[in-house]
Parts: C-alpha cells; sequence; structure tokens
C-alpha cells in the first residue's frame, strides 16, 4: 500500500477510538421487576409501592415503564449502557413500543430516561430532559432518591397520558444547560483544532472540515440525546476547525496534530439487586433508538 493509504487508515483507526472510546463489557442486570436497584437505595416498601404503581398504569394505559439504579456505568457512557438495557429487557409492547426506562448511575451521578420508538412522540428529548432538570435531579441533590424516582416516574406518567408540561422557567434552566454544555463547547474546540487536523490533512480543508464537524455532532448527540444541540455543536465545530486551518495555512511551519488519550474507569461488580415482582415482569418485546435524555445532579 503506498503511504497514503496506510496514513487514511491510520486515520480511521484513531476515528473510531474517537468516538468509540471504551468497550461495552458492563453486564446488563437481568430484569426482575419493573423496578430494580442493584444500590439498596430504595427501601423494600419504596419498590413495592413504585413497582404496584407502575403496573397499575400499565394495566390501564398499556405502556410499560421501568426503573434500573446501578452503581456505576463506567467504563461505558450512561447512554450506551441505558441502550444495551433496552435492548435487552425490551419493555413496552412489541410493534407499538411503548416503553420508557429510568436508568440512574448513583456513584456516577448520571441519570437517564430511555424512550421507546413509540414514545417518542410524548416523552421527546426536551420533555425528558425537563423531567429529570425539573422533577429528578432537585430531589437527587438533596439526598432523597426514592422521591425523585416517584417524581419522574409520576410525571412520565402524566406525559404519556397526555398531559402537557407547564412552560418551563427559563432564567433556571438556561443557568443549568450552561454547566451542562460549557465541557461540550470545550471537547468541541479541541476535536475541532486537534483531531480534525487529521482529517483536513488527509481530506482538505472542506471536507475535513465537514467530516470533523460530523463527527462532533454525532459525539454531542451520543452525551446528550438532543439532536438540536448536536447539530449545533457539529457546525460550531466546522466553522472552527475551517477557519483555524485557514490561518495556521497562511503561516510558515508544518501543521501538526496530537491525539488525546482517555483512561477509562474501572467496572465494580455488584449483586443481583431487589424487585417486589419476584420475576414475574418481562418486557413485551417494545424496540428502542436512542430517543430520550440524560442528566446528572
Amino acid at each position: 500500500m503506498t503511504a497514503r493509504v496506510w496514513r487514511t487508515l491510520v486515520v480511521f483507526a484513531l476515528l473510531l477510538a474517537f468516538v468509540f472510546p471504551t468497550s461495552a463489557d458492563v453486564a446488563v442486570p437481568q430484569l426482575t421487576g419493573r423496578v430494580v436497584d442493584q444500590t439498596g437505595t430504595l427501601s423494600s416498601a419504596d419498590i413495592a409501592a413504585l413497582s404496584q404503581k407502575l403496573r397499575d398504569f400499565e394495566n390501564r394505559k398499556g405502556s410499560q415503564i421501568a426503573v434500573l439504579i446501578v452503581p456505576t456505568t463506567q467504563p461505558e457512557t450512561i447512554e450506551q449502557f441505558s441502550i444495551r438495557v433496552a435492548e435487552a429487557w425490551k419493555i413496552g409492547r412489541k410493534k407499538v413500543d411503548d416503553g420508557a426506562i429510568l436508568v440512574v448511575a448513583k456513584n456516577d451521578r448520571h441519570l437517564r430516561i430511555e424512550v421507546g420508538y413509540g414514545l417518542e412522540g410524548a416523552l421527546t428529548d426536551v420533555t425528558s430532559r425537563r423531567i429529570i432538570d425539573e422533577d429528578i435531579t432537585p430531589e437527587f441533590r438533596s439526598g432523597d432518591f426514592a422521591a425523585g424516582i416517584r417524581a419522574g416516574v409520576d410525571r412520565m406518567m402524566r406525559v404519556i397520558d397526555g398531559e402537557p408540561l407547564p412552560s418551563p422557567s427559563r432564567s433556571a434552566n438556561f443557568a443549568h444547560n450552561l454547566d451542562d454544555l460549557a465541557p461540550v463547547f470545550a471537547v468541541a474546540l479541541f476535536a475541532s483544532i486537534g483531531v480534525g487536523g487529521f482529517f483536513r490533512a488527509i481530506l482538505g480543508r472542506l471536507l475535513g472540515s465537514l467530516v470533523t464537524g460530523g463527527i462532533i455532532a454525532a459525539v454531542t448527540w451520543f452525551i446528550l440525546g438532543s439532536a438540536a444541540l448536536a447539530a449545533a455543536v457539529g457546525i460550531l465545530g466546522f466553522i472552527i476547525g475551517f477557519i483555524a486551518d485557514l490561518f495556521s495555512a497562511m503561516g510558515p511551519g508544518t501543521r501538526s496534530s496530537r491525539g488525546g488519550s482517555w483512561s477509562s474507569g474501572s467496572s465494580g461488580g455488584w449483586s443481583s439487586g431487589s424487585s417486589s415482582d419476584s420475576g414475574s415482569f418481562s418486557g413485551g418485546g417494545g424496540s428502542f433508538g436512542g430517543g430520550g435524555a440524560s442528566g446528572s445532579w
């Protein structure tokens, strides 16, 4: 092979390492009930009451909602782990796909609402994020995990029933969203200038910047679960990379790029957890496509 082909293969390998930095080696817990707590956070009374509420909701509406609490999803992100849980549990009715899963990674301080295809019109990405921000994480920050999960599940059921959310408090949500977006923009800036240099060197300024912007958009969507934010950050990454390459082309010297390295956290083992359904609950065959939202506290 020519040097140019070898260089292309090396860049492609680096791309895979950048987009998929960790392996999917966290075991999906067995679906033993509507509420599976691997951490001992909820009392047996909490689990029994919540399970009964979800059972009654399923009997009345047909839609299935499940709750999973784990210590950590490391070395995976909560988005990677949650979609694997959804694919394994198949919450929701087959071909209706009206399932949703609330996943909490307690030690990581991350959570996610994973939404089946059939509920994406009701539990949209924005609505799911608002439920996390307005109902769940305030209780989590005060240390009352049972109250946060109850509030989140209650709001999810009301939204599925057709109740609209009230108008958001723009000032409160704006400040909170800035905290979440700041690291994303920092990564976009680094990727646009650093990692993007590989692709611009191989593919040219325009195509290389487009590829870099697409990668940044995909990673942003994977982290935040919002297509609109992913598109905005991807466009920003394209612009930054394109302009940076223009300026670098004006000056002397050679262009260089450096790839970063990541160390992944260790995956802790956990017990089988507790559930009040005693193995009588199972998913109905529902499908998921990555809809929903993530958050932290």
